[in-house]
This record gives structure tokens, sequence and C-alpha cells, in this order.
């Protein structure tokens, strides 16, 4: 649709969009401006100094509702095109997102693997050197 306004020269881009956003009922935030093919950004500036001339057309820009779904993120195993595991599937060493059959790290062959054991043994070393106990001695 066409939304005909006859503005002054000296009128600001910000004033346009405000005065769009009545019209249209949409956010100014969410409205874009664009002239010969470049996005104008919102300032105080007049129209002039971005080089825009009496008598020249302005394409309005907003954002599509709804759209496409989200696309479902797939199993980063070479050859398994399954849906990844939310949260659980999320590998912490190599970054990848594995579905419940390559989620655990022997599985789909982490690279950071040796990384991910020996973190797990200096761990357990830790806390066992914290549960150790002293013998006292001359009881």
């Amino acid at each position: 649709p066409v939304i005909p306004l006859t503005v002054p020269v000296d009128i600001s881009l910000s004033h346009i969009k405000t005065l769009l956003s009545l019209r249209t009922s949409l956010p100014t935030t969410s409205l874009n401006l664009v002239h010969a093919g470049k996005h104008l950004p919102s300032s105080d500036a007049p129209l002039t100094a971005h080089g825009i001339k009496p008598e020249s057309t302005l394409h309005l820009v907003v954002p599509m509702r709804g759209g496409m779904p989200p696309k479902k993120i797939r199993c980063t195993h070479k050859e398994c095109k399954e849906v990844a595991q939310r949260i659980v599937g999320d590998c912490g060493f190599c970054n990848g997102h594995f579905c419940g059959k390559h989620r655990l790290l022997e599985d789909h062959k982490c690279t950071g693997l040796e990384d991910c054991k020996k973190e797990s043994h200096d761990r357990n070393a830790a806390q066992l050197n914290s549960e150790r106990t002293t013998v006292i001695k001359g009881i």
C-alpha cells in the first residue's frame, strides 16, 4: 500500500518515522526508511542532508510478522540427520550439537575427550585430597 505524505524539506527523518508510526500503528523502532536503495538512519538532520529532494519517494520497510518457523538444529555427527537434543546434546568441548545416539563424548569421538578425562581426574583427585584423613600421633 502507498502512504502519501506531503512534508516540508526541512523535516527530519525521525519526525517522518513518527508520522508513519501514527498512520500504521507500528512502533517507530521497527520502521526503516529506504531512499535510492540505501537504508536511512533515524536522525534529526533535515531531508536535504541525506540527499533527498522534493517529490522524492521513500520506501518504508517493516519486519514481517510470523515468517518461517525456526530451523531445527541437526546432529553434527557425520552422516547423521537426526534432530539434536536440547541442552543435553550440546558438547562443551567441541561445541557440537548431537542427537541422543551421539551425545556422549565417546559416541561422537569428541576432540576434547582427553581434556575431559584429565579435567575429571583432577576434579576427583582434589575431592579425595580434601576428604583425606590425617593420623594424629601421640594419642
